[in-house]
């Protein structure tokens, strides 16, 4: 039976899902004095930048850097009273080490404080990449980005390693640049990876490229990040409950009017912002909402499975803290983080696993056989030192950035009277990022913000 409603329930807004859409999108309206309580169903908050101990050892939801040219997520941490400074280590450069070149390539990513190592990157590591490897990077870059101001829905429709080819990418510069920059960063292999997706994720930072800096957290994310956010929100007069599943809307005449937990628990509310990951948000809505056609290409949009191998060492498994990708391994990109992430640890890496739909149903010792194959054949032997690992996946974080996706993500603002959307998987133009996790929640609290001014 539905609770009888009282004044603070009739106009709060409901939260399903605390990650970072649905943190930006409580923390705006409770920024502005209206009610707000965050359900989340794990026992933690952050959602896909979390941390959390798994069976005795300290992990994190996926290796996560934080992107030096984002803009509002930075400005609504200062605003929740967070010092970037203190959760972050700014990283100077990223490595690629690749079983089949001479060496390592080092890449400098900082124009403003570190500009000669970053000329140096572009222009040397020639053992790495050849001159005539680079030159054919140049009309793919300039055509790519061209198209994606002029051409995103043809862009999207087209895998990465066409296009490159399409554009005469030679082979080494494709799986040694193109490679990392794809599967490296989002785990599809670049013949299903989306050209729109991979010009989307740096054209915004062209405009910002004196901002072009990879962070490092200085601990656990939900640790630093997600639950600062989080008792920001309840300072302001909001409430966040962990350990809350919602197993349903409430539907009242075509309107959503709350939802009920798992637990049996009715909770009333004027608006409902769905801001649980992908999978789980068209599972809340199909029951209801399958014959709209609105959501018909929504339901549609495919989810993609992530794996990561989180280990300790007694030792740093590298010599440096930083960003680090594996071209031609099953390894996408990783890093050591001892000495920023997990500084209690003497050796401690993460790192995010190739094309996760053939690893995601495969024993634990498969994936971290696979994991060590890797790492050998990049010259890292030092893994037969492992002390413990974990083995972190699963099908409903991140929704498939391959081609043909992009018309498929539902904006913020639905059709259906108080139900609105939050998540990086809603359009928005960051994708698959933080970023475009807070831009997805602070639309939808503008949403609610314009709804209840008319």
């Amino acid at each position: 039976m539905s609770q009888i409603p009282d004044a603070s329930t009739e106009q709060r807004t409901i939260i399903v899902g605390a990650g970072l859409a649905g943190l930006a999108c409580a923390f705006e309206l409770a920024d502005q004095g209206r009610p707000v309580l965050v359900l989340e169903a794990a026992p933690y908050v952050g959602g896909r930048t979390a941390n959390w101990n798994e069976n005795g050892m300290d992990v994190e939801s996926g290796f996560h850097k934080f992107i030096g040219y984002y803009s509002l997520l930075p400005e609504l941490l200062e605003r929740a009273g967070i010092d970037l400074n203190e959760m972050l280590f700014w990283e100077k450069s990223m490595e690629t080490r690749h079983p089949e070149a001479e060496e390592a390539g080092i890449f400098g990513l900082d124009v403003i404080r570190a500009p000669l190592k970053t000329a140096l990157g572009a222009l040397g590591n020639n053992k790495y990449l050849t001159p005539a490897d680079k030159a054919s990077l140049i009309p793919f870059f300039t055509a790519g980005f061209k198209d994606y101001l002029s051409n995103p829905e043809e862009l999207d429709e087209i895998p990465l390693q066409t296009y490159a080819k399409r554009h005469h990418v030679t082979d080494q510069a494709l799986e040694r640049i193109l490679e990392p920059l794809s599967s490296g960063i989002f785990f599809l292999p670049p013949d299903q990876y989306s050209s729109y997706a991979f010009f989307g994720l740096f054209a915004p930072g062209i405009p910002r490229l004196h901002k072009m800096r990879i962070g490092a957290f200085s601990g656990g994310m939900t640790d630093v990040m997600s639950q600062p956010l989080a008792d920001a929100i309840e300072r302001l007069g909001g409430t966040v409950r962990t350990s809350a599943p919602v197993r349903e809307l409430m539907i009242e005449e075509g309107a959503v009017t709350g939802v009920i937990l798992e637990n049996g628990e009715h909770l009333e509310a004027a608006h409902v912002v769905v801001a649980a990951n992908i999978r789980r948000a068209q599972m809340l809505l199909a029951e209801p909402f399958r014959d709209v056609s609105w959501f018909a290409p929504f339901f549609e949009l495919e989810a993609m499975p992530h794996v990561t191998a989180q280990f300790e060492l007694p030792e740093p498994l590298l010599p440096q803290d930083r960003t680090t990708f594996g071209p031609g391994t099953s390894l996408g990109s990783f890093g050591e983080q001892s000495r920023t992430t997990f500084r209690s640890k003497s050796g401690r890496t993460s790192i995010i696993l190739v094309d996760p739909d053939t690893l995601v149903d495969l024993p634990e010792e498969e994936v971290w056989r696979r994991t060590v194959d890797g790492l050998k054949a990049i010259g890292l032997d030092g893994v037969d030192q492992t002390t413990d690992y974990r083995i972190i996946r699963g099908d409903e974080n991140f929704y498939r950035l391959s081609a043909g996706s992009e018309k498929k993500r539902p904006k913020q603002i639905t059709p259906i009277p108080g139900l609105f959307l939050a998540g990086d998987y809603t359009k928005q133009p960051f994708l698959a990022t933080m970023e475009g996790a807070v831009i997805s929640g602070q639309r939808a609290a503008r949403g609610i913000l314009k709804n209840e001014s008319t």
